[in-house]
């Protein structure tokens, strides 16, 4: 262990789950018999009350008759279990196992070390997608021999070996600092990454923001030393005090006919390469979603405002930004593959996201906490217990494939509920949503 936090979310729950795995779905086997288990409890999934959101207050309803259980017993001759859940998801293009991904990592220290090759080794095990955050070359470089191989190409590599070769695929994240460097451009053309390009498992993410900060870019703390080194590529600023510089990356303009060409450029330049679009939890977001999906995005991807991994300014730390339920609720019914982080670490809480409308869900700050523990299978453990919770969830809902899931699934707290008197009508909309 070296030491990583991550304020906000249940650190020892995180890793637990990245030591015993599925083990920890269920309370101890040693209080069995003795203890009395009920909502309130100190290690319940909805974590601290602080730092909850819409999205955790929500709970699944499962109904009482299930035709889609009845279809199910029919085609399998028999009762149908949770084992018996589908979640193989095409996620932005790509075929994965789960509706799940890694996303962006904003510590660009920590990203580029082992945590980030460990990472990315148990995702390819996993077969799931992988993102590459920003700011990696234009801090790291970019170098192809073995030897010295830059962070970046030290990532992909780890990914790719360990990846089934038809599962999965690796997101290269690109910000303005980036396209200076043309990070898309060296990846595109390197021999090294060729066998992703063949295979359909490269995709290319335009960044317009970030849940931590939104309007703002990302932000590292440097030396002296870097500071200096960077300076004619970032803005650097004495504002912390010692040692410590802070580098600012530049978070870009982008208007609708901006972000439209931007796109068109991508599909145009890379056109063997996915395209996916992140953008941060605007209060315009479900108009910059369309947007985006319409010129040709194969995925919008949203931050809520209680993501990210970087360093933030305390200020927008929990006061700036949507949080992730009222982005769902206002983008409704996505016209186009959408992918969502924030506090995503268990079953309950994906599920949630996937009912209200997600296709996928992203591991940020939990992926860096469970190879923190357990660099070899933290990651693994953590995310087989996720999806064990995932179809025991989607199976007591009676359903058996994820994209099955529907805002009928869903009961928010504080809404109005439209009763209806006809057999088989939803009982409460989401958020309210007729």
């Amino acid at each position: 262990m070296t030491g990583v936090h991550a304020p906000g979310l249940p650190e020892d729950l995180i890793r637990a789950r990245a030591r015993r795995g599925t083990a920890e779905v269920f309370p101890s086997p040693d209080t069995y018999g003795r203890q009395l288990f009920g909502a309130g409890d100190t290690d319940s999934p909805a974590g601290d009350p602080r730092v909850a959101d819409e999205l955790d207050a929500a709970r699944l309803v499962p109904p009482v008759f299930m035709p889609q259980r009845l279809e199910k017993l029919i085609d399998l001759g028999r009762e149908p279990v949770h084992d018996d859940v589908d979640l193989t998801t095409s996620v932005g293009g790509f075929a994965s196992p789960l509706p799940l991904y890694v996303s962006a990592f904003g510590s660009t220290r920590i990203a580029a070390g082992d945590a980030g090759i460990a990472a990315s080794r148990q995702a390819g095990q996993l077969g799931i997608p992988m993102v590459i955050g920003e700011n990696l070359v234009p801090v790291g470089g970019y170098r192809r021999d073995a030897a010295t191989r830059s962070p970046i190409l030290a990532r992909l590599r780890a990914y790719a070996d360990a990846c089934p070769p038809d599962r999965g695929g690796v997101v290269v994240q690109q910000s303005t600092e980036d396209a200076d460097s043309e990070v898309w451009n060296l990846v595109y053309s390197d021999p090294s990454v060729r066998g992703l390009v063949d295979s359909g498992r490269l995709a290319f993410e335009l960044k317009t923001g970030q849940g931590a900060k939104p309007g703002l870019g990302g932000m590292t703390v440097v030396g002296a030393d870097d500071a200096r080194r960077l300076a004619d590529r970032f803005a650097v600023c004495d504002v912390l005090g010692g040692d410590g510089w802070l580098r600012c990356a530049t978070p870009g303009t982008f208007t609708e006919e901006i972000l439209r060409q931007q796109v068109r450029f991508m599909r145009n330049n890379f056109p063997r390469a996915r395209v996916w679009v992140k953008f941060h939890p605007g209060r315009d977001v479900a108009h910059a979603a369309a947007t985006a999906w319409r010129a040709g995005a194969d995925a919008v991807t949203v931050d809520g405002a209680q993501g990210g991994t970087g360093w933030a300014p305390r200020a927008f730390v929990g006061q700036v930004g949507l949080p992730l339920a009222e982005c769902l609720r206002r983008i409704g019914r996505p016209e186009g593959c959408l992918l969502v982080t924030g506090r995503i670490w268990e079953g309950g809480r994906a599920v949630r996201a996937l009912a209200a409308g997600a296709t996928a869900v992203g591991l940020g700050r939990a992926a860096l906490l469970a190879v923190d523990e357990d660099a070899e299978a933290g990651l693994v453990r953590l995310v087989q217990a996720l999806a064990l919770e995932a179809r025991l969830l989607v199976s007591a809902l009676g359903r058996y494939r994820v994209d099955a899931l529907t805002c009928e699934d869903l009961w928010w707290p504080g809404q109005p509920t439209a009763i209806s008197t006809k057999a088989g009508q939803p009982v409460a909309p989401i958020g309210g949503r007729a």
